[in-house]
């Protein structure tokens, strides 16, 4: 079948992705942070990790490139855009929204390497 090597480049893309996030997840933990969701999906878009640290809500966009210009140039303004939409969507529907202070942040999933935080990639 012409469709075989298509699945299965998308399920191998599927499960780097998830073990991106999952590497990312762990790497923000030890930083101090709670992960409240992974792979938070709204109307407008979906969000790879939430995490909180104390009243600083971290929305984090995973990519797993060979480099770290490779992942923060994946980050388009037509993604940040629809993150930011999403953002805005789970923010509203938080009880403590009014004291929370929101911060969109990249980390880069690299080959052979800690995974790589950048915080505030969008202002």
């Amino acid at each position: 079948m012409k469709t075989e090597p298509a699945k299965q480049k998308r399920r191998a893309a599927y499960g780097l992705g998830h073990r991106g996030e999952f590497l990312a997840a762990f790497a923000l933990r030890l930083k101090g942070f709670r992960i409240l969701s992974r792979r938070y999906r709204t109307p407008a878009g979906e969000i790879d990790l939430i995490a909180r640290r104390g009243d600083l809500v971290a929305i984090v966009e995973v990519k797993a490139r060979p480099t770290l210009t490779e992942a923060m140039d994946a980050v388009t303004p037509n993604a940040l855009h629809r993150i930011e939409s999403a953002a805005d969507l789970w923010l509203s529907r938080q009880p403590d929204h009014a004291r929370l202070s929101m911060r969109f942040d990249l980390v880069a999933v690299l080959p052979r390497r800690w995974p790589v935080h950048v915080p505030g990639i969008y202002p």
